[in-house]
């Protein structure tokens, strides 16, 4: 045990940095976000334990403390919009609100079927009780694999 203290007080700057990148790999790879701030926080820690020559005890410490408060400021402060953005380009249905198509049958008690950009969906009427077939729609939303649609 006292050669890996050893060790890590020898090169406690690499140990640390390497536990940074991998946490960084992993985020990268998996895009959760949640280890953007422990990745950034073990480069912070470091640099304290190289340079201010911080115990291994007092180094976890230290970055536990400091990931905590990293993580909990940064879901306060940053914007939702920077965290969760609200257009994925792989969501193939919530891409759609705002064009606009076609009925393909007529809306009867708001339920019926539309053609947008090449493809037929099942969809909701807004507003209207009844749209006739062929009537221009616009997509306004989306109600699971639903599109809400009102007339254009």
């Amino acid at each position: 045990m006292t050669a890996l203290i050893d060790l890590y007080q020898a090169h406690a700057l690499w140990a640390w940095l390497a536990l940074g990148g991998i946490l960084g790999v992993i985020e990268l790879l998996t895009g959760s976000g949640w280890l953007l701030w422990p990745a950034a926080t073990a480069a912070l820690v470091a640099v304290l334990a190289a340079y201010a020559g911080l115990s291994p005890g007092q180094a976890v410490l230290v970055y536990a403390l400091v990931t905590i408060s990293a993580v909990l400021l940064a879901r306060r402060y940053l914007p939702r919009s920077l965290l969760h953005p609200a257009h994925d380009i792989n969501d193939n249905i919530g891409r759609l609100v705002g064009h606009r198509g076609r009925a393909v049958t007529a809306f009867r008690a708001h339920a019926g079927r539309v053609f947008i950009d090449g493809k037929e969906w099942a969809a909701e009427l807004e507003g209207a009780e009844a749209l006739e077939a062929g009537s221009a729609v616009e997509v306004t939303g989306v109600a699971g694999a639903h599109l809400r649609v009102r007339g254009a």
